[in-house]
């Protein structure tokens, strides 16, 4: 099985944003929403004065937004990545609150949850969008696991960091190569309660058989917890 990794040389990146550009067009991101970006840190020993940091989603191996959603949508894929399953998507955000990286947003269209995705919906054995588009390469993709495979030489070449929540290491596997500026960035937000009490209730609603209760539980508690008219959403989530 092959596990697919994203690694980043931030040293290399010239804020051309064209990475931004061609994940917005190959994968339809609404306007005003993004599934990746390019974060900018002062930095006085930047000749620049400015550290550049290309960022997406995480990918991590132990994801909080797994252990927020309620209907088992968003969920752990055995090739490494973290996707979202649109069927089983209630629209209620707390994958959304609970990523501390602020890489997802509710589509306006859809009104369920999106992110990176490594661009699956392009042709198979094709990169993502960000990295081929990349004018310096400072972006690499591929399987870790195969160690010809360009990803796992560049991880075993070079000094990886990797951005870590200080107060939670939910081991996230985007890595950066030679460094990057900052690493700790991230805080973590609390999972909502309602969603904490439901994860566990999924799996007892599933080991019935009951995908329509089960639809019908998580629209009763997107309506108890987030009402429509509730005012305040992070439908854009957190994103830097």
């Amino acid at each position: 099985m092959s596990r697919y990794i994203m690694a980043i040389d931030a040293n290399k990146c010239i804020n051309c944003k064209a990475c931004v550009l061609a994940c917005q067009q190959r994968n339809g991101t609404p306007y005003g929403h993004s599934r990746n970006w390019v974060r900018e840190t002062p930095d006085k020993l930047s000749l620049l004065g400015t550290a550049y940091q290309p960022g997406a989603c995480m990918h991590c191996d132990h994801p909080l937004c797994v252990e927020a959603c309620p209907t088992h949508a968003t969920y752990k894929a055995d090739d490494g990545s973290v996707g979202i399953d649109p069927e089983r998507c209630i629209g209620c955000g707390g994958c959304i609150e609970a990523c501390p990286y602020g890489a997802r947003y509710k589509h306006p269209v859809t009104g369920r949850a999106d992110k990176c995705d490594y661009c699956r919906r392009a042709t198979p054995g094709q990169v993502p969008a960000c990295v081929q588009v990349c004018p310096v390469r400072c972006r690499v993709f591929g399987d870790a696991d195969n160690p010809d495979d360009p990803v796992a030489r560049a991880l075993a070449g070079n000094r990886n960091v990797y951005v870590v929540p200080p107060d939670f290491d939910a081991k996230p596997t985007l890595a950066y190569l030679n460094g990057t500026t900052p690493t700790d960035w991230p805080r973590r937000k609390d999972v909502p309660p309602a969603l904490a009490a439901i994860g566990p209730l999924s799996s007892v609603v599933k080991a019935f058989g009951g995908l329509a209760l089960f639809g019908v539980i998580g629209v009763f508690v997107k309506q108890l917890f987030w009402p429509s008219d509730s005012g305040k959403s992070s439908d854009k989530g957190d994103r830097p």
